[in-house]
């Protein structure tokens, strides 16, 4: 199906400071066409209704994805003519946690001119981060967007310094890396990527018997992590209150490698 693609793959994280700590998991997710939604729905793969595997409206864009994110590419400034995807995790026997999600924003020539990164941790909480190249040009492969660090994600870091992301596609691979620097530097290296392939029962119950407990186990690994950072005795930083503001830009507005 031409408007949805499955990434299989992996999650690395890794922490430079002031303890090594790296871990690599297999994941897999999903990236479609917002405003084909409906057409995604299967007798094998379930939109809004209850299903195996699938995709709820209600978890993106306050239940409607593409109106939402045109909004907000419209209040922005940036133009919102083309084709808007989203990169996220499906529900699984019901579940879903997203600790980020991606929406990837195309002007109608088809250059992609923004992107949306959209944040939540285990406290239930959510922030975005809306992704620009310099004067709004359009991204190119090797562009570094840069935001800086507004909400709370993990009790060993503090809320402060900035993010620095890549996206890198091809027909047959998809890539976000995302490093974090502190007031000390470089502190955190994150990688998403994996294969792309077809949008297809095959594929997508294969990756499901694969994987079982997708959701559920990234809930589960992050707090196994968050135990092994704490009997390093790494400092712990208490929840702050979260942003007033939903939504920020990219610092100066992005910036290129």
């Amino acid at each position: 199906m031409r408007d949805a693609f499955l990434i299989v793959g992996q999650v690395m994280h890794e922490r430079l400071r002031p303890v090594h700590n790296r871990f690599v998991y297999p994941v897999f997710c999903l990236r479609f066409n917002v405003d084909k939604l409906a057409q995604l729905d299967q007798w094998w793969f379930g939109v809004d209704r209850p299903h195996l595997i699938g995709l709820r409206s209600q978890d993106h864009g306050e239940g409607r994805p593409g109106p939402w994110m045109r909004s907000v590419l419209a209040e922005a400034g940036i133009a919102a003519d083309g084709e808007i995807w989203l990169q996220t995790f499906p529900r699984v026997f019901g579940y879903v946690f997203n600790p980020v999600s991606f929406w990837y924003c195309y002007d109608a020539a088809h250059n992609l001119v923004a992107l949306l990164a959209d944040v939540r941790n285990t406290f239930g909480e959510r922030h975005r981060y809306l992704l620009t190249a310099p004067g709004k040009a359009p991204i190119k492969p090797d562009d570094v967007l840069q935001c800086q660090k507004v909400f709370h994600v993990s009790p060993f870091c503090e809320v402060e310094g900035r993010y620095a992301f890549r996206f890198r596609d091809s027909d047959r691979f998809a890539f976000v890396g995302i490093d974090y620097h502190d007031a000390q530097g470089l502190l955190l290296k994150t990688a998403i990527g994996g294969r792309c392939l077809p949008f297809d029962m095959q594929h997508v119950w294969r990756a499901l018997f694969k994987q079982p407990f997708l959701t559920f186990g990234v809930v589960v690994r992050i707090h196994i992590q968050a135990f092994r950072l704490w009997r390093r005795q790494l400092p712990f930083f208490h929840k702050p209150a979260p942003p007033h503001q939903p939504l920020s830009h990219s610092h100066s507005e992005g910036s290129h490698a």
